[in-house]
């Protein structure tokens, strides 16, 4: 029982290590590349809500349109 719990630490004290480890090979973004992918993102998220917006709208029409012809 007392080697099992050793081991059970024994081997989260090595994966702990090996995180840490490869932590420090990790190529972090600069401060300018997280800006600018950020800004990315929330432009290109602001571009499709509007697109998908307009679009639900014009198919909704568009289905009333049609419900109208043959309704």
């Amino acid at each position: 029982m007392n080697e099992t719990k050793a081991r059970w630490y024994r081997r989260l004290w090595n994966f702990l290590k090996d995180v840490w480890a490869e932590l420090k090979r990790v190529t972090w973004p600069s401060k300018n590349e997280v800006i600018n992918t950020t800004i990315v993102v929330i432009a290109a998220t602001i571009f499709f809500g509007f697109f998908l917006f307009f679009m639900d709208v014009i198919f909704a029409w568009l289905l009333n349109q049609v419900k109208n012809l043959f309704g």
